[in-house]
């Protein structure tokens, strides 16, 4: 592996850490991250009551929201986890947290993957109120290289309280589902992008009404060099900064000359 955690000292700086994620606070991956994550500070793990992978960033605000403490030691909310991490940093909790960590997401979050994931949601809810955020998703569903997705969270997470980047940041990690000493190293990515997504399948239900199921995601259409996509089929370990600016500035002469300003 080519990534190298930083020689620890007889003194660490510890830090407080919100933990969160998409699959519900029941998930394995949740799970080994906060334990991962537990020799660099407090972490507190505030998690959807039950899966909500594909909520993106929405906010529940046509109802009222509960916040359960759970024999795991976990809180528990039953909205989405953009309310997770809202809620932890409006008023669950009293003091500032020094990063947000969501995952790790049983599924790859890459390329335009994370318009609609709920696990960069998480992380991007604690960016947007100024605090260090970090996504991590293992690219497959399962959990047998869950432990070596843990370790590299945790070696990210350990230069960051080493060494802070200079600028908030929101960063999106991609692990290939391999075990830690096969890994080819850790990588900075773009985004890459998928073909359209496949058709709904369409269904019928119990009481004979015609009902759809979402399709799956597209295939990769943009992957070469230096996309996320490439970087996780040759190994790497992806890290892809991202930016919440929608603006599309080279654009904006073209709809001025067409408004006529």
């Amino acid at each position: 592996m080519g990534f190298m955690a930083f020689p620890r000292g007889p003194e660490e700086a510890l830090v407080r850490i919100l933990v969160s994620n998409d699959d519900g606070y029941l998930a394995a991956g949740v799970a080994a991250l906060a334990e991962a994550l537990t020799p660099f500070g407090e972490v507190i793990v505030v998690a959807p009551e039950q899966n909500r992978s594909g909520a993106s960033n929405s906010l529940t605000l046509d109802r009222p929201l509960a916040v359960t403490r759970m024999p795991n030691g976990f809180y528990s909310v039953n909205g989405t986890p953009t309310d997770c991490v809202h809620i932890a940093l409006t008023g669950l909790f009293e003091e500032r947290f020094d990063l947000v960590v969501s995952g790790i997401n049983h599924g790859q979050n890459m390329g335009d993957d994370t318009i609609y994931s709920g696990t960069v949601a998480a992380a991007m809810e604690g960016y947007l109120f100024g605090v260090p955020s970090i996504a991590f998703s293992l690219v497959e569903k399962d959990t047998r290289h869950l432990e070596s997705a843990a370790r590299i969270a945790a070696e990210i997470v350990e230069r960051q309280v080493r060494q802070p980047l200079a600028e908030l940041f929101l960063l999106n990690v991609n692990i290939p589902a391999r075990p830690y000493e096969e890994l080819g190293g850790v990588v900075c990515t773009r985004l890459g992008k998928r073909h359209q997504s496949e058709p709904v399948f369409p269904s019928v239900n119990a009481r004979g009404e015609k009902v759809y199921w979402i399709g799956a995601a597209g295939s990769a259409r943009d992957a070469g060099p230096g996309t996320d996509f490439h970087a996780v089929a040759e190994g790497y370990v992806a890290v892809t900064p991202l930016q919440i600016d929608l603006t599309h500035t080279t654009q904006m002469p073209l709809v001025k000359g067409w408004l006529g300003v």
